[in-house]
């Protein structure tokens, strides 16, 4: 997919890894960028700086994504891509309470689900449109210390999977972002891992530039790849847990245990120790 004269949404647009994509598809020459976010203020701020428009907008809510749909093909023309982007991420395993799972479970999975409801009979109608979903590096991979952000995470690079085997050859375009530590409000507004940093072991690679992702973005929907992975470790990760699963697992355990080395780890959550 070539930007030029497209038209695109992109959900959690306001900071981090969002906003640099607006700001990076604006520059690229798109028509039209809709910046939606429930910061209702920062979505103005970014959505002012590209000419686009701001939809204060919660994911979780179905109705509220099919009428920014609605409203944005009858003010702007087709949706090209709808880059479905909010997320967020907490610390805890078993001890958690449902709801926390759950809650995450609506914006890492069924925030997507709603965005491809609304736009994908309207982009197979006229053969061709591109979603954009962004996972994780732990999609494809795990995330020590979160049960909950590593199985939503899961469930969004299989639900991606099923979107493209579905619909792929309908003219449904479909990209899956898993990245690593992204510069971004996801630090701040998360609970932080017990290692003392914002993104822990997910930063054991650095942590990227918003902008800089935003690069390899583009790289990946002009070629149109699956996976889109802004660090390129991550593809040699996937290959040693795919040839040897067993021996992949073991060697988490042993990064799990230097990560919580002095500290309260899994063991003790399951004990009611942290």
């Amino acid at each position: 997919m070539e930007l030029r004269d497209r038209t695109v949404i992109v959900t959690g647009g306001a900071s981090g890894i969002g906003r640099a994509l607006v700001e990076r598809f604006h520059r690229e020459g798109a028509r039209h960028v809709v910046v939606a976010d429930r910061d209702a203020d920062g979505a103005a701020e970014v959505a002012e700086g590209v000419g686009g428009t701001a939809v204060a907008l919660d994911v979780t809510d179905e109705a509220a994504i099919r009428d920014m749909v609605a409203r944005t093909e009858s003010d702007h023309g087709p949706i090209d891509l709808f880059v479905s982007n909010a997320g967020y991420v907490t610390v805890g395993g078993l001890e958690v309470p449902n709801s926390e799972i759950t809650d995450m479970f609506d914006v890492h999975v069924m925030a997507h689900v709603y965005a491809a409801r609304a736009v994908v009979p309207s982009m197979m109608a006229r053969g061709e449109g591109y979603l954009l979903n962004t996972a994780s590096a732990a999609g494809l991979l795990s995330q020590i210390g979160s049960l909950a952000y590593s199985v939503t995470k899961h469930a969004a690079v299989a639900l991606a999977e099923w979107l493209s085997i579905t619909y792929g050859d309908r003219g449904v375009r479909v990209s899956v972002l898993c990245p690593q530590a992204v510069e971004s409000n996801i630090i701040a507004n998360s609970p932080s891992s017990r290692t003392g940093e914002g993104f822990g072991v997910a930063g054991v690679d650095g942590i990227l530039k918003a902008e800089d992702l935003a690069q390899t973005v583009v790289e990946a929907l002009a070629e149109e790849r699956f996976w889109v992975l802004p660090h390129p470790e991550v593809a040699g990760y996937v290959r040693r847990k795919a040839d040897d699963v067993d021996r992949w697992l073991a060697g988490m355990r042993r990064f799990q245990a230097r990560v919580f080395e002095g500290e309260p780890g899994p063991a003790d959550w399951l004990e009611g120790g942290a």
